[in-house]
């Protein structure tokens, strides 16, 4: 009896733990959160690391900023360079579209990991791949 017990309770942490990993939308996760995406990207964040093609480029953007509302409202700045449009998620939500006001620039976000204090992405500029992790203050 205590076998049978012991072989159900396996099977059900297996199915638990397969079930939490399949839930893991971003490659850097997290596994599972309470919050929900909007929730989690809606605040002001700054630059923690930036990368061209894998090259740290951080200490050039140490000022700069994203924002993003509930509402779908984006905005950056980077001292006197600044913009705004809004932002929604698209692809099952594993990435952001950014539109600019003018509707003339828009950028596509690939999500790598969305946590209540940490926001990680990167997007393609032609054969560039420009990495930025961020987080909250």
């Amino acid at each position: 009896m205590k076998t049978k017990t012991s072989i159900v309770i396996a099977m059900l942490g297996l199915i638990t733990t397969s079930s939490f990993q399949s839930c893991q939308k971003y490659p850097e996760g997290p596994s599972i959160s309470l919050r929900t995406r909007t929730a989690r990207v809606s605040n002001r964040w700054e630059v923690e690391n930036y990368k061209i093609n894998g090259t740290d480029f951080t200490s050039l953007v140490a000022s700069y900023t994203e924002t993003y509302s509930k509402s779908g409202a984006y905005s950056y700045n980077w001292g006197i360079l600044n913009g705004d449009g809004t932002w929604k998620f698209q692809n099952d939500d594993k990435e952001i579209q950014l539109t600019g006001n003018d509707n003339h620039s828009s950028r596509k976000l690939i999500i790598l990991k969305l946590e209540e204090k940490s926001f990680w992405y990167y997007y393609m500029d032609g054969d560039d791949k420009y990495e930025l992790h961020l987080v909250s203050n």
